[in-house]
Protein backbone atom coordinates (compact mmCIF):
# COMPACT_ATOMS: atom_id res chain seq x y z
CA UNK A 1 0.00 0.00 0.00
CA UNK A 2 0.95 3.28 -0.92
CA UNK A 3 2.48 5.99 1.79
CA UNK A 4 -1.02 8.73 0.99
CA UNK A 5 -3.17 5.38 1.93
CA UNK A 6 -1.36 5.09 5.43
CA UNK A 7 -1.38 9.39 5.68
CA UNK A 8 -5.07 9.16 5.41
CA UNK A 9 -5.25 6.24 7.85
CA UNK A 10 -3.42 8.53 10.39
CA UNK A 11 -5.71 11.47 9.75
CA UNK A 12 -8.74 9.58 10.41
CA UNK A 13 -7.31 9.51 13.64
CA UNK A 14 -9.42 12.72 14.48
CA UNK A 15 -12.69 11.40 13.36
CA UNK A 16 -11.68 7.97 15.42
CA UNK A 17 -11.77 9.82 18.65
CA UNK A 18 -15.13 11.40 18.33
CA UNK A 19 -16.32 8.13 16.87
CA UNK A 20 -15.16 5.16 19.22
CA UNK A 21 -17.00 6.73 22.36
CA UNK A 22 -20.22 6.78 20.17
CA UNK A 23 -20.07 3.22 18.58
CA UNK A 24 -19.50 1.69 22.13
CA UNK A 25 -22.52 3.51 23.82
CA UNK A 26 -24.20 2.09 20.22
CA UNK A 27 -23.05 -1.38 20.99
CA UNK A 28 -24.70 -0.75 24.39
CA UNK A 29 -28.22 0.71 23.16
CA UNK A 30 -28.11 -2.41 20.85
CA UNK A 31 -27.46 -4.83 23.39
CA UNK A 32 -30.65 -3.28 25.85
CA UNK A 33 -32.54 -3.30 22.89
CA UNK A 34 -32.63 -6.48 22.66
CA UNK A 35 -30.15 -7.09 19.61
CA UNK A 36 -27.41 -10.19 20.42
CA UNK A 37 -23.88 -8.53 20.54
CA UNK A 38 -23.32 -10.12 16.95
CA UNK A 39 -26.27 -8.49 15.29
CA UNK A 40 -25.40 -5.29 16.64
CA UNK A 41 -21.98 -5.61 15.24
CA UNK A 42 -23.32 -6.19 11.91
CA UNK A 43 -25.67 -3.29 11.92
CA UNK A 44 -22.28 -1.38 11.76
CA UNK A 45 -20.81 -3.18 9.10
CA UNK A 46 -23.63 -2.90 6.94
CA UNK A 47 -25.65 0.19 7.86
CA UNK A 48 -22.77 2.13 9.21
CA UNK A 49 -24.90 5.31 9.78
CA UNK A 50 -23.97 6.96 13.05
CA UNK A 51 -27.66 8.42 14.40
CA UNK A 52 -29.50 6.37 12.36
CA UNK A 53 -28.43 3.38 14.22
CA UNK A 54 -29.70 4.24 16.82
CA UNK A 55 -32.96 5.06 15.54
CA UNK A 56 -32.63 1.89 14.07
CA UNK A 57 -32.78 -0.40 16.57
CA UNK A 58 -35.75 1.90 18.12
CA UNK A 59 -37.93 1.33 15.86
CA UNK A 60 -37.25 -2.65 15.45
CA UNK A 61 -37.27 -2.98 19.24
CA UNK A 62 -40.48 -1.41 19.52
CA UNK A 63 -42.16 -3.70 16.74
CA UNK A 64 -41.67 -1.32 13.80
CA UNK A 65 -42.42 -2.45 10.18
CA UNK A 66 -39.60 -3.16 8.06
CA UNK A 67 -40.86 -0.09 4.90
CA UNK A 68 -41.24 2.42 7.75
CA UNK A 69 -37.86 1.53 9.75
CA UNK A 70 -36.47 1.65 5.91
CA UNK A 71 -38.16 4.61 5.15
CA UNK A 72 -36.82 6.79 8.40
CA UNK A 73 -33.41 5.87 8.09
CA UNK A 74 -33.38 6.77 4.27
CA UNK A 75 -34.59 10.12 5.24
CA UNK A 76 -32.19 11.28 7.99
CA UNK A 77 -29.12 9.72 5.40
CA UNK A 78 -30.86 12.03 2.24
CA UNK A 79 -28.15 14.32 3.36
CA UNK A 80 -25.33 12.24 1.84
CA UNK A 81 -26.71 12.14 -1.69
CA UNK A 82 -24.88 15.98 -1.80
CA UNK A 83 -21.94 15.16 -0.60
CA UNK A 84 -20.55 13.11 -3.30
CA UNK A 85 -21.19 15.65 -6.11
CA UNK A 86 -19.33 18.27 -3.91
CA UNK A 87 -16.37 15.41 -3.10
CA UNK A 88 -15.87 14.23 -6.38
CA UNK A 89 -14.06 17.43 -8.47
CA UNK A 90 -11.72 17.81 -5.28
CA UNK A 91 -9.99 13.84 -5.68
CA UNK A 92 -9.30 14.29 -9.28
CA UNK A 93 -12.51 14.35 -11.35
CA UNK A 94 -11.80 12.68 -14.68
CA UNK A 95 -8.44 11.09 -13.60
CA UNK A 96 -10.25 9.18 -10.56
CA UNK A 97 -9.65 5.90 -11.01
CA UNK A 98 -10.83 3.71 -8.22
CA UNK A 99 -14.91 3.50 -9.17
CA UNK A 100 -17.55 5.56 -7.60
CA UNK A 101 -18.89 2.61 -5.11
CA UNK A 102 -15.60 2.16 -3.79
CA UNK A 103 -15.25 6.00 -2.91
CA UNK A 104 -18.99 6.10 -2.19
CA UNK A 105 -19.44 3.31 0.60
CA UNK A 106 -17.58 5.07 3.51
CA UNK A 107 -18.49 9.13 3.18
CA UNK A 108 -20.00 9.99 6.30
CA UNK A 109 -20.56 13.32 7.97
CA UNK A 110 -17.12 13.43 9.53
CA UNK A 111 -15.28 11.49 6.39
CA UNK A 112 -16.20 14.09 4.56
CA UNK A 113 -15.89 17.23 6.46
CA UNK A 114 -11.86 16.17 6.89
CA UNK A 115 -11.80 15.54 3.35
CA UNK A 116 -12.95 18.86 2.36
CA UNK A 117 -10.26 20.25 4.44
CA UNK A 118 -7.39 18.71 3.67
CA UNK A 119 -7.62 17.05 0.14
CA UNK A 120 -6.30 20.14 -1.27
CA UNK A 121 -3.39 19.52 0.76
CA UNK A 122 -2.82 16.17 -1.11
CA UNK A 123 -0.72 15.41 -4.61
CA UNK A 124 -3.53 14.68 -6.94
CA UNK A 125 -2.26 11.49 -7.91
CA UNK A 126 -2.44 10.57 -3.94
CA UNK A 127 -5.87 11.53 -3.50
CA UNK A 128 -7.46 8.53 -3.79
CA UNK A 129 -5.29 6.53 -1.53
CA UNK A 130 -5.35 9.31 0.81
CA UNK A 131 -9.38 9.15 0.98
CA UNK A 132 -9.46 5.30 0.80
CA UNK A 133 -7.08 5.59 4.56
CA UNK A 134 -9.11 8.16 5.57
CA UNK A 135 -12.49 5.90 4.83
CA UNK A 136 -11.04 2.69 6.32
CA UNK A 137 -9.78 4.40 9.75
CA UNK A 138 -13.22 5.90 10.38
CA UNK A 139 -14.84 2.71 9.37
CA UNK A 140 -12.90 0.43 11.07
CA UNK A 141 -12.82 2.79 14.40
CA UNK A 142 -16.57 2.78 14.26
CA UNK A 143 -17.13 -1.28 14.35
CA UNK A 144 -14.32 -1.67 16.35
CA UNK A 145 -16.32 0.65 18.98
CA UNK A 146 -19.71 -1.10 18.92
CA UNK A 147 -17.87 -4.51 19.52
CA UNK A 148 -16.17 -3.26 22.31
CA UNK A 149 -19.98 -1.93 23.41
CA UNK A 150 -21.59 -4.84 22.72
CA UNK A 151 -19.39 -7.44 23.94
CA UNK A 152 -17.38 -5.88 27.16
CA UNK A 153 -18.87 -2.06 27.34
CA UNK A 154 -21.71 -3.22 29.75
CA UNK A 155 -18.68 -4.26 32.55
CA UNK A 156 -16.36 -1.13 31.50
CA UNK A 157 -19.20 1.62 31.99
CA UNK A 158 -22.01 0.20 34.19
CA UNK A 159 -21.11 1.68 37.47
CA UNK A 160 -19.59 5.12 35.80
CA UNK A 161 -22.37 7.71 35.67
CA UNK A 162 -19.83 10.39 34.38
CA UNK A 163 -19.08 8.19 31.63
CA UNK A 164 -22.26 7.83 30.48
CA UNK A 165 -22.96 11.29 30.67
CA UNK A 166 -20.09 12.94 28.51
CA UNK A 167 -20.70 10.47 25.89
CA UNK A 168 -23.06 12.09 23.95
CA UNK A 169 -21.07 15.27 23.96
CA UNK A 170 -18.19 13.79 22.11
CA UNK A 171 -19.59 13.65 18.64
CA UNK A 172 -20.92 17.36 18.74
CA UNK A 173 -17.78 18.65 20.05
CA UNK A 174 -16.57 16.70 17.20
CA UNK A 175 -18.81 17.92 14.71
CA UNK A 176 -17.67 21.43 15.95
CA UNK A 177 -13.96 21.05 14.87
CA UNK A 178 -14.54 19.67 11.89
CA UNK A 179 -16.06 22.96 11.37
CA UNK A 180 -13.48 24.89 12.14
CA UNK A 181 -11.35 22.98 9.57
CA UNK A 182 -13.90 23.91 6.82
CA UNK A 183 -14.70 27.31 7.53
CA UNK A 184 -11.84 29.03 5.82
CA UNK A 185 -13.07 27.34 2.92
CA UNK A 186 -16.37 28.29 2.84
CA UNK A 187 -18.01 31.52 3.08
CA UNK A 188 -19.40 32.88 6.10
CA UNK A 189 -22.53 33.34 4.28
CA UNK A 190 -23.34 29.77 3.49
CA UNK A 191 -23.00 28.71 7.03
CA UNK A 192 -25.06 31.49 8.32
CA UNK A 193 -27.78 30.71 6.11
CA UNK A 194 -27.80 26.49 6.93
CA UNK A 195 -27.11 27.26 10.04
CA UNK A 196 -30.55 29.64 10.72
CA UNK A 197 -32.33 27.29 8.24
CA UNK A 198 -31.36 24.76 10.24
CA UNK A 199 -32.03 25.98 13.36
CA UNK A 200 -35.43 26.59 12.30
CA UNK A 201 -36.24 24.20 10.48
CA UNK A 202 -35.66 22.21 13.96
CA UNK A 203 -38.70 23.94 15.31
CA UNK A 204 -40.64 21.71 13.49
CA UNK A 205 -39.11 18.83 11.76
CA UNK A 206 -37.06 16.36 13.23
CA UNK A 207 -33.16 16.57 13.55
CA UNK A 208 -32.66 14.62 10.49
CA UNK A 209 -34.95 17.48 8.62
CA UNK A 210 -33.58 20.20 9.92
CA UNK A 211 -30.24 18.90 8.99
CA UNK A 212 -31.30 18.73 5.42
CA UNK A 213 -32.94 21.88 5.64
CA UNK A 214 -29.97 23.93 6.39
CA UNK A 215 -27.84 21.95 3.40
CA UNK A 216 -30.55 22.82 1.30
CA UNK A 217 -30.38 26.55 2.52
CA UNK A 218 -26.30 26.80 2.07
CA UNK A 219 -26.63 25.66 -1.60
CA UNK A 220 -29.10 28.21 -2.54
CA UNK A 221 -26.89 30.66 -0.94
CA UNK A 222 -23.55 29.45 -2.65
CA UNK A 223 -26.02 29.47 -5.94
CA UNK A 224 -27.35 32.97 -5.56
CA UNK A 225 -23.86 34.24 -4.99
CA UNK A 226 -21.74 32.20 -7.68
Amino acid sequence: MSAAFFKGLAASLSIAVGYVPVAVSFGLAAIYAGFSAPMAVLVSVLVYAGASQFILVTLVAGGGTIAGVVGIVFLMNLRHLFYGPALAPRLGGKSRRLPALALAWGLTDEVFATAVSALHRQAERDREAWYMGLQLGAYASWVGGTAAGAFFGQDWIKDSDILMQTLGFVLPALFFALLLEIKPLVSAGVLWAAGVAAGLALLVLPAYGAIVAGMLAGVLYALRRA
